[in-house]
This record gives C-alpha cells, structure tokens and sequence, in this order.
C-alpha cells in the first residue's frame, strides 16, 4: 500500500528541494518534534537515502520550558527511529530578549546552534520546516510592523544552506502526514500562547481575515510574497554591488559618503545602510525598516542630528560629510 496523500505530498516537496545535491552530500533537518518539522524529518528519512544522499537531524533545547531537556531527549530517540543519523540534541542559553523581543533571542540562540551542527558535520543544507502557513504569517506581521518589502517578501526557500521545503504546503498537511505515519507531535504550549505576537496572528488575526474576506488569504499573502522576493533580490543585489568597497574592510566599514549616498535611488540607499549597518554588529532579525529609516534621515533629513542607536550596540553617525557606523559597547539597543 502507498503512502497517505499527505505524506506524498511533503515527500514531493522534500525530492523537489533536494534535487541539485551531490550523492553523498549530508542533509541536516532542523527539528523541534512539532508536526511541521517531524512530517519533514521522515519525509527526509525516506526521500534522502533514494537520491544517494545522507539524512540526519538536530534538535534545540531552549531551556525555556520545564521539562525541555527531557523531551528534546526524546525527539532525539525519535527521529534516530526514522532513520536519522547522526542526530544531534544540543542545549542552548537564550540571551535577555532586549529590544527584538523573545522570539528573536530564542531565533538566535537556534540558528547559531543549527549552523554550529552543520559546521561540525560537513552539512551541505540545513532543511526547516516552514509552511505557507507560516509564511502568510511571516508576510502579515510585515504588513502590520511596516518593515517594508524585505519583510513582506518573507521567508526564502532557500538562502546559503537553509533550505525551506514545505513553504508550499500547508500546515494541515504536516499534521495530516504525522497522523498516516503513526507519528505524535509536540504541541508547543508557546505556539498557543497570546503573549507572542505570532501566536496572535496565527489564532485570531488569519482566522478575522479568513472570515471577513473569504477562505485563501493564507495563500495570498504566501504568493504575495513569492511576488516580491524576486524584486528584492534584484534591489539587494544591485545595493551589494553598490556596496562592494565596504567589503574590503570586512566588519569594519569606512564611512560612508553621504554625497553618494543622496545621489542613490532610494531602495538601493537603504539596502547599503543596512547592509553596512550588518557588518558594524547589528543583529539582522532585529535590525528593523525604523532603524533604517534613523540612518537614512542622517542623509536624507539631516538637521544637525548627531546619531542614531541601532540593535547590538551599533551607533550610527553623520560627521565630515560621511556617515560612520561603531560600536557603543551596550550590547543590543
């Protein structure tokens, strides 16, 4: 007997974003034992070894819920049963949420650990299990923060080697596929809890647009931003071309020269600053289209202001005609 469709369908997706690897290539999947990540665990435990490739996983304890180490014991032991290997359950601290807020902190602290797995592996792509789901959710606390096109453009399917497979796919499916396979999810007690602003957005924001404007705004807001990333991608690679001299100096820029700066089209003037913001210290996540909006009006608005404080302890500066970016030595502001 075949699989379930559900289980069909996120194998699809799975064979879909892995085509391209090197037979051999190990593959990494990011997993916290929820239904997104888990359907994609097995999914890649029985996609990875018919195209030649290797398949293991990694599970975060954020040590932020009681009982955390021992359940990220058994989302090990789990996905080692699925046929993972190596499996890795790694613990980490979550620094002070500071200004970006919880969810950024914990994002952090997760990422640096997925990359510190992938390093010591030889990982050739780290796979997450985001859905369209998320994305519309990614694409409307966008729209609601006003952060501009990058964060209407949402989540990539694939930036260096992250890969996102199921961006596609609905959230349903992935608990669809858990229950064909006899799998049991964590339910993640924060994903229901309102002092989140996605749980906000998940449990009563898309269900008040879903209602008011009729079923499909998920998959609206999810093509909206397949839309935009292509131009996003066009804007940022024509601002990374444009900044290509402050690469010379690794993280430490020169200053900027704020006639050059004015003289750029907008959209590529507030990528360099950001970019250049980036390579000062600013944490990306929380680097946000107000922080940019700060530097920019040291170009664009400059009235004798002196700087503007920026996430990660970085100070923006217009003096001598240019604008400077350092270190203030305060950690994130």
């Amino acid at each position: 007997m075949g699989p379930g469709v559900a289980v069909a369908e996120v194998r699809t997706a799975v064979r879909a974003c892995l085509a391209g690897l090197t037979a051999g290539d190990l593959v990494l999947v990011a997993c916290s034992g929820g239904a997104d990540s888990l359907a994609l665990a097995a999914a890649t435990a029985f996609v990875a070894p018919r195209l030649g490739l290797r398949a293991g996983a990694v599970t975060v304890d954020h040590g932020l819920q009681p009982g955390s180490a021992e359940r990220a014991a058994e989302i090990a032991v789990l996905l080692a049963k699925l046929g993972l290997d190596p499996v890795r359950s790694t613990a980490v601290t979550v620094a002070p949420a500071g200004a970006s807020g919880p969810e950024n902190a914990a994002r952090v602290a997760r990422y640096g650990a997925l990359d510190a797995a992938a390093a010591a592996y030889g990982a050739a792509a780290v796979l997450l299990g985001h859905t369209l789901d998320d994305q519309a959710e990614t694409v409307l606390l966008g729209l609601a923060r006003g952060s501009g096109g990058r964060s209407l453009a949402g989540m990539p399917a694939r930036r260096g080697r992250y890969r996102r497979p199921l961006l596609a796919v609905r959230r349903a499916a992935t608990a669809a596929a858990c229950a064909e396979l006899g799998l049991e999810p964590w339910q993640d007690p924060h994903n229901c809890d309102f002092r989140f602003t996605r749980a906000r957005v998940r449990h009563q924001a898309l269900p008040a647009l879903e209602a008011a404007l009729g079923p499909g705004v998920a998959e609206a807001l999810a093509r909206t931003a397949a839309q935009l990333r292509a131009d996003a991608e066009c804007l940022d690679d024509l601002a990374f071309a444009e900044s290509g001299q402050l690469r010379q100096g690794g993280s430490d820029p020169a200053g900027l020269d704020v006639a050059w700066l004015a003289a750029l089209p907008a959209a590529i003037r507030t990528r360099v600053l950001r970019d250049a913001a980036v390579m000062a210290g600013c944490p990306p996540g929380a680097l946000a289209a107000g922080h940019i909006g700060q530097v920019d009006a040291l170009v664009t608005a400059w009235r004798g202001q002196r700087w503007a404080d920026l996430p990660g302890g970085v100070r923006a500066r217009r003096q001598a005609g240019k604008v400077w970016f350092s270190s203030t030595g305060r950690g994130e502001g």
